[in-house]
């Protein structure tokens, strides 16, 4: 493989995850020029990274929407000259545009109808034919399509720039005037309110944190967040903690960067778990209706809190009773395990 197109996932989530996939597709190819097609939203995941030499942005709507798009995206494609399109994503429509661009091997796993637009439709894993953490499927595809020699161990998915995003962090918070101790706070995730522990609980244990090492906060989450970012927030500075709403307001090169230089960040079961493990920074997770060994963060310097409860991973989006794995997991614990990680 000389040019390879590698389409991402669209779930920053699942992009963090895929990350060991790259990185190992990169060993078996130091001399392959490696271009990753992303949704614009996750693009910056992948800009500090040595796998990726080229970002191309893809913009089409998914599904089957915005048809012309698809194929303005597809006839750049072909202009391009990729001897090999790798899809980590698993619709339908993007083994569409990689056929339409008249890339001539297509790699990908055999799902959502796909199998005749791609020449080398991988089956999906059965159920514990690899272990259960989400790494290991993307990794198991290019196993299966012989691109790397065996399914390599990987104990944390590391985002190699790390170093330099802390850095540019630091800088911006304190230009937010929150100095330089600050706990991370993202309350937020995008799959349901049955992930999301309950916001008085984030701000109590934020607040249980700043009271024993004097940190500022700083609140992250998407522009739909923002009122839910902004509860934490109050609560916060009820209790005397100087805070900084950032829902909405950030990149994803600056979410990054910001996590990076939090000191210990507290989140659900999301996006910026992922990235906040990833990069390094100490990251406590109240986990409920999903599953941390399927989805979990990895590293020393992360912890899972849960409450075990029957019902538990349900994997809904919404609770249809109690909601009692989240209720049953108090601030004072959340506190305890994030200053147990800040020693």
């Amino acid at each position: 493989m000389k040019r390879v197109l590698v389409r991402a996932t669209n779930w920053i989530g699942d992009a963090v995850m895929s990350l060991p996939a790259l990185r190992a597709l990169r060993e078996a190819n130091p001399g392959a020029h490696i271009a990753i097609l992303a949704k614009p939203w996750v693009g910056d995941l992948y800009g500090r990274e040595p796998f990726c030499d080229e970002l191309i942005p893809y913009e089409a709507a998914s599904g089957a929407r915005d048809l012309g798009s698809k194929l303005r995206a597809a006839r750049g494609l072909r202009g391009l000259e990729f001897d090999t399109a790798i899809l980590l994503q698993n619709a339908f429509e993007a083994a569409l545009v990689v056929w339409m661009a008249r890339i001539p091997r297509r790699i990908g796993y055999n799902r959502d109808g796909r199998g005749l637009l791609l020449t080398h439709p991988v089956p999906v894993p059965k159920p514990g034919e690899i272990p259960r953490h989400e790494r290991y499927y993307y990794l198991e595809l290019l196993r299966r399509a012989g691109l790397i020699p065996k399914l390599p161990q990987v104990d944390a998915i590391r985002l190699e720039g790390a170093r330099d995003a802390r850095h540019g962090g630091i800088e911006l918070l304190r230009k937010a005037g929150l100095g330089d101790f600050v706990i991370g706070v993202s309350p937020g995730a995008a799959y349901g309110a049955a992930k999301r522990w309950l916001p008085d609980r984030f701000a109590a244990a934020a607040a249980g944190i700043s009271s024993r090492t004097g940190a500022s906060a700083a609140v992250f989450g998407s522009a739909a967040e923002r009122p839910l970012c902004e509860q934490v927030a109050v609560a916060l500075r009820n209790s005397g903690v100087k805070v900084g709403n950032f829902a909405g307001e950030t990149t994803l090169a600056q979410f990054i960067a910001m996590a990076a230089a939090c000191r210990v960040l507290l989140t659900n079961d999301s996006g910026a778990m992922h990235i906040a493990s990833a990069l390094g920074t100490p990251t406590v997770t109240v986990f409920g209706a999903t599953d941390d060994a399927a989805t979990g963060p990895t590293g020393p310097l992360a912890r899972v809190v849960r409450e075990p409860v029957d019902c538990s991973p349900c994997l809904l989006r919404e609770c249809p009773i109690d909601h009692r794995c989240m209720t049953r997991v108090d601030a004072a614990r959340v506190a305890r395990t994030a200053l147990e990680l800040l020693k």
